[in-house]
Parts: C-alpha cells; structure tokens; sequence
C-alpha cells in the first residue's frame, strides 16, 4: 500500500506539472496582449513597451514559464496585472463561496441519488422504476445554466421565496443569510449532478442483484436486506466510489458556473472577469487551483477504493496483502 501511495502521489505531481504547462501554453495562444489591461485607448508604443515589460510579457516564454512555476512551488500565485493585488488571498477569499456550494451540492446530490437509484435497479420492471431512469436520462440532457434560470423564475420571480442572487457581504458572519443566498445554486447544481449520479447507482445496483454470490446467500436463508448489506453494498460501491470522484470535480467545476448565473462572489465571477480583462495572473490562479483540487479529488477516491475492495489492494502490491 505504501508502495501504491508514493507512485500515485508522483503520478499526482506530474499531472499537476503537465497541467501548469498547459494551462501556461494555451493562455498565451490566446489573441491580444495583456498589457493592453494596462494602458487607455491610444497608447504610444513607448507606452505598450512600458507595459509589457512591467508585466514580464516581453521575456521569452520559458523564462515566463519558470517564473510561474517557482511562484506555484512557494505557493505565490503572483499579482493581478489590473489590481496589482496578491492572488492567492483573493481566490481564498471567494473559495468561502465556493468551496461551500461545492459540497452542499454534492451531498444533496449523493443523498437524492443513492436511494434513488437504488428504487430504480430494485423495481426496474415497475411503471415508478422506468420514469425514475427516464428523468434521469432527462436530467443529463438539461444545462446547467438553465436549471438555475427555471429555479429564479419559480422561486426568486413568482414565488418571492428565495433570492434571486448574490451573497452577503459580510459572508459567513450570518449563517441562515448565507445558506438562504446558496439554496438556489446549491439545488441547481445537485439537480443536474444528482441526474448522471442515479444512472451510475443504478448500473452497480443491477449487476449486484444480478450476482451470484447474492443469490446464493438468499438461497442459504438470508433475508434482501441481510444480503445486500452484508455483500451487496460494498461491491456496488466500489465503482459508484470513482465516479463520486469524478461527479465531486465536476460539481467542482459545475459550480463556477452556477456562480456567473446566481452572482456569487466566487471563483466563477473572478475568473469570468480575468478573461475579460487579459489577466494571466488571475485566470493562471484560478485554474492552478481548480487542476489541483480535481486532481486531489481523484487521488482520494483511488485510496477510497482500495480501502473498500481488497482486490485492488492485493492488484496494488502484486497479489501480496
């Protein structure tokens, strides 16, 4: 098992690398300057020159390359070119909105999914079984973005129940004001994550109630619940496991989104404006950290695994346990 941590923790460490010099390349395949940020229509050359040579956009791409990369390894993420602000305590700051909505929306999701799911598997030839897979296959379809928009109509429009958007500025000092604020993205999210997660449920729960191993342990006099307890749950698990990993990234990034449609002082609102503005900084922080947090997830997820399913563990250290 050791062995199996430290060749993932390095498999971990050059993804991240092999990210940073893709995240790094294609920013500057992007049209336009970043200096441009800087400088007022009609700037003389003498300006732009200034400007780019302010920001380090004048430098050849590997020195700006290892610039970046020794910021990232002393955890500086550098300095907005626009504000002139750290980076690193502003992406902090909105990770207070965002880290939250992220795993509101995942627990909401896995908590609607999992018995769902289930019923879906258990009672696949009823009327109920088949419209729970329907809407699920339904649910994959629809955009997150509109989900969010059909929520504020209902909800925030006609109903007046919930806001509409926005956060509350002194953030978390009010509790019930900011999980009001997040109720709306956080069903968004949770509703269309929830949608692929009751699929994912229901496949490992049809090929554990089509096993074996499950009906020979009804056939020994065990009751539904005794079995699927004792040896059906862990082996349905193992798979839906992964996929958490993956649905958590995804609700992750999902959320950054949702962010632009309710206006939430997250990472979504930030990076969207870093974009606008050319900010290399910024947008370089936000998906740094966005990369590392995806790639952590699924380091989790396969220890997650292994804890659950010994075969793995024995597979991870050539048949030895």
């Amino acid at each position: 098992m050791i062995t199996y941590l430290l060749r993932r923790a390095a498999f971990l460490v050059v993804s991240l690398l092999l990210a940073c010099v893709v995240l790094f390349l294609l920013l500057r395949l992007l049209p336009g300057d970043p200096a441009n940020a800087l400088l007022s229509v009609g700037a003389t050359p003498e300006q732009i020159e200034a400007a780019r040579h302010r920001i380090g956009s004048d430098r050849p791409l590997p020195e700006q390359f290892a610039t970046w990369v020794g910021q990232m390894a002393s955890l500086d993420l550098g300095e907005s070119f626009v504000s002139t602000l750290p980076v690193g305590p502003e992406i902090a700051a909105r990770l207070v909105v965002t880290v939250p909505l992220t795993l509101l929306s995942f627990t909401l999701a896995v908590v609607v999914a999992v018995p769902v799911g289930f019923v879906a598997a258990h009672r696949a030839h009823t009327w109920y079984g088949s419209l729970l897979s329907g809407f699920s296959q339904l649910g994959i379809a629809v955009p997150v973005f509109w989900v969010g928009m059909l929520l504020i109509t209902v909800f925030a429009l006609q109903l007046r129940v919930l806001p509409a958007g926005g956060f509350p500025r002194d953030d978390w000092a009010d509790p019930v004001a900011a999980l009001t604020s997040l109720a709306l993205p956080v069903v968004t999210v949770a509703l269309v994550m929830s949608a692929s997660l009751i699929r994912y449920v229901r496949s490992a729960t049809v090929d554990v109630l089509g096993s074996d191993y499950l009906r020979t342990f009804r056939a020994l006099g065990s009751s539904f619940t005794g079995a699927m307890w004792r040896h059906g749950l862990r082996n349905a698990a193992v798979p839906v496991v992964s996929i958490l990993g993956i649905e958590l990234a995804t609700t992750f990034l999902g959320a950054v989104v949702v962010e632009s449609v309710f206006v939430l002082p997250g990472l979504g609102g930030m990076l969207v404006k870093g974009i606008a503005q050319h900010d290399y900084p910024v947008i370089q922080g936000i998906l740094f950290v966005s990369t590392f947090a995806v790639l952590l997830i699924g380091f989790a997820a396969d220890l997650v695994q292994r804890l659950i399913d010994p075969r793995l563990r024995g597979s991870a250290t050539g048949g030895r346990r």
